[in-house]
């Protein structure tokens, strides 16, 4: 069922991204832009310019649903698992706790993973471990979130080769001679404002989205750090107090806790002279 609705959510995002050009592009008109619809459809299917963008449109929509389903906190940092864990040390079931963890892929998994195996060589040696998995971890993230910042670089550029095309073809136009044709003309200077606007709008898109997933994956993995120092610190300190020392402990302190006994005086009988 909760497959079913993640499913149901990306094809929802997927189609309000695709629509989202079209409804924007009748709405610069007051509700009439037909004509420049059609415009803007023509020049995407019937130019090299705009299959390139489609297939760009395309890779961002799909990064899109991929960072949506894969950039969260409970799929990051699995709430059952954090709890599993926790109720392990409590139990002191510290083998248990790290074959469940070790047989798990998600990123907190892995983090932990790290710390628990040199846990035994002391806290500082388990927190290098965690920081140096962090960011690996972190950087192959911070990777396909980039490619994010990639398209929205990469969207106005392609429309500026389109831009330069049309021009050309227009120029082109007007440098043979006599009286040039206004339909070829015309052509020539929609294709370039067509590949402007797409690519201006493809990098619209791109921008604030990065942002956002950027900020997002900040925050999960300064969640996971917090909790995976916690988690070692727990386990550390549980695991210097072995089950022999336990009971000598409780025997010591309970010593303490008895009061002091007053020594005995023993009055020593008085010789008669």
């Amino acid at each position: 069922m909760q497959q079913g609705k993640k499913y149901l959510a990306s094809l929802g995002i997927t189609l309000v991204v695709w629509a989202w050009p079209a409804v924007s592009v009748w709405a610069a008109e007051g509700g009439g832009g037909a004509d420049l619809a059609s415009s803007v459809i023509s020049f995407l299917f019937t130019s090299v310019t705009g299959w390139v963008l489609i297939g760009i449109y395309f890779a961002f929509v799909g990064l899109m649903v991929w960072l949506l389903m894969d950039v969260r906190g409970s799929a990051m940092m699995p709430t059952d698992l954090v709890e599993a864990v926790e109720d392990a040390i409590a139990k002191r079931q510290f083998k248990q706790g790290f074959e469940l963890i070790k047989a798990e892929s998600s990123f907190f998994a892995r983090v932990l993973t790290a710390g628990m195996t040199r846990l035994q060589h002391g806290l500082e040696e388990a927190r290098d471990a965690v920081h140096a998995m962090l960011d690996n971890l972190r950087s192959k993230k911070k990777g396909m979130v980039g490619y994010i910042a990639i398209i929205g670089t990469i969207g106005p550029l392609i429309g500026l080769v389109g831009t330069v095309s049309g021009m050309i073809q227009s120029f082109g136009e007007l440098g043979r001679g006599g009286t040039p044709d206004p339909a070829k003309l015309a052509d020539g200077i929609s294709h370039a404002l067509n590949a402007t606007l797409v690519g201006i709008f493809l990098s619209c898109l791109a921008i604030p989205a990065y942002t956002f997933f950027n900020n997002r994956l900040d925050r999960i993995i300064n969640d996971i750090s917090l909790m995976v120092d916690d988690l070692l610190v727990q386990m550390y300190f549980a695991g210097r107090q072995t089950p022999a020392a336990r009971p000598a402990a409780t025997a010591a302190a309970t010593a303490d806790s008895r009061p002091a006994e007053a020594p005995s005086s023993q009055v020593q009988p008085r010789t008669q002279g």
